[in-house]
C-alpha cells in the first residue's frame, strides 16, 4: 500500500455500515506467524503453482513479458491470518495464496508470493518490484485515486483493483476484559492499538476526532508494523484494544492461546471489498485476472477454497473492478 492500505478504506463516511461476514471456523492445526524483515533471498516465500501457458484456457489475456516468464511476483504482507500467512515450513498460506493458486491455473502462470510492509506494497506496484499486490487490501476510492486519506492529496497514480472478497471491521480485548467496550463510541478515553496504514487506522483517526468533537475523553491510537505486533501491545496491557479486520481477528481470537487470550466485542462496521491491486498503467494484466476470478467463480473452485477458511459469508459472486466507494 502507499499512503494508507490494508482493511482498508478511507474512513471519510459519517456513518458505520454494519456488516456480518460470517463466522470462521478454520480447520486443522495453523498457527500464526509473524514476518521478519525481507531481503532478496527471503522474498520469495510461496510459489503459487499455476499450468503450463499452453494448457491454460486464459494464457493468451495476459500481457506477452508476464506469460513468457511464467510468473506473477505478488507483494504481501504475509502476516495476516488466516489471508496470508506462514506455516511452520515458512510457506505462505491462507486464503490469497488459495485464491492465487487457482487463477494460476487459468492463466498458466505462478504467483509468487513476496513479503512486504503493508504500508509499503502499492509503492512496490509504482517501482514495478511486484506485479500486484494481494494483501487483504480494501479496494477504495482513495486508493484507486492515488489519495493520501489523511491530507485528502494526491500522492500517486492510484491502482486498480480486481475484487475478490468482502469484509468488516471489528474491534477485540483481552478475554474477559472488554472494559465496557461495544461500539466505536465507547472508545474514548482508552487506547487502540492498530496495524500501521490499515483502514483500522483510519476508523481509529476519524474516531479520535469524533471523541473530541463529542467532549469526551480522548482516545490515543498506537500504530504498529503487523498486526501481531498490536496484539502483543494489548496483551501487555500497554492497550485496551486492537482493531482488524473480521476474519483476522476472528482468527487471532480462535487461535491464540488456544482460544484463551481474546474475545471479540461489538459488532462489524464498514463492510467492504478486498482487491487484487494492479498498477495503471497494467489493464492488459487487471482485464487477466478479471477473466480468471470470473472463471473460478463460476467452476465453482472459488467457493469451495472461501468454504475452506470459514469465510463463505464474504464471498463475491462477481469479479468486479473498482467496486469500492
Amino acid at each position: 500500500m502507499t499512503a494508507s492500505t490494508t482493511r482498508r478504506t478511507t474512513a471519510k463516511s459519517a456513518k458505520s455500515r454494519i456488516a456480518a461476514v460470517g463466522a470462521i471456523a478454520v480447520a486443522g492445526t495453523l498457527l500464526l506467524t509473524g514476518c521478519g524483515d525481507q531481503t532478496k533471498s527471503k522474498d520469495s516465500d510461496s510459489d503459487s503453482s499455476g499450468t503450463s501457458a499452453k494448457s491454460a484456457p486464459l494464457a493468451s489475456k495476459l500481457p506477452a513479458s508476464i506469460r513468457d516468464k511464467g510468473v506473477i511476483n505478488v507483494g504481501s504482507d504475509i502476516a495476516y491470518a488466516p489471508v496470508e500467512y506462514k506455516d511452520d515450513a515458512g510457506k505462505a498460506v491462507g486464503i490469497d495464496p488459495d485464491v492465487a493458486a487457482a487463477l494460476g491455473k487459468q492463466l498458466g502462470v505462478t504467483f509468487n508470493f513476496q513479503n512486504g510492509k503493508f504500508a509499503d506494497l502499492v509503492g512496490g506496484l509504482a517501482s514495478k518490484r511486484y506485479d500486484i499486490a494481494m494483501s487483504a487490501m480494501t479496494d477504495t476510492k482513495d486508493r484507486q485515486q492515488g489519495i493520501d486519506s489523511d491530507t485528502g492529496k494526491k500522492v500517486g497514480k492510484g491502482v486498480d483493483f480486481v475484487d475478490y472478497f468482502t469484509a468488516g471491521v471489528s474491534l477485540y480485548t483481552n478475554k474477559g476484559d472488554d472494559q465496557g467496550i461495544k461500539t466505536w463510541d465507547d472508545l474514548c478515553g482508552k487506547t487502540i492499538a492498530v496495524q500501521t496504514a490499515t483502514f483500522s487506522q483510519d476508523l481509529a483517526k476519524d474516531q479520535v476526532k469524533k471523541c473530541k468533537a463529542d467532549g469526551k475523553k480522548a482516545l490515543k491510537v498506537e500504530d504498529f508494523a503487523t498486526n501481531p505486533e498490536a496484539e502483543t501491545r494489548m496483551r501487555s496491557k500497554g492497550a485496551d484494544v486492537v482493531s482488524a479486520d473480521y476474519p483476522i481477528a476472528a482468527y487471532s481470537v480462535k487461535k491464540s492461546g488456544g482460544g484463551k487470550y481474546f474475545e471479540i466485542v461489538g459488532d462489524q462496521v464498514e463492510a467492504g471489498p478486498y482487491g487484487i491491486a494492479v498498477a495503471k498503467d497494467n489493464t492488459q494484466l487487471r482485464d487477466a485476472l478479471q477473466a480468471a476470478m470470473t472463471a473460478i467463480i463460476k467452476s465453482g473452485e472459488y467457493e469451495k477454497i472461501i468454504a475452506k477458511w470459514g469465510v463463505s459469508d464474504g464471498a463475491v459472486t462477481e469479479a468486479k473492478i473498482n467496486g469500492g466507494s
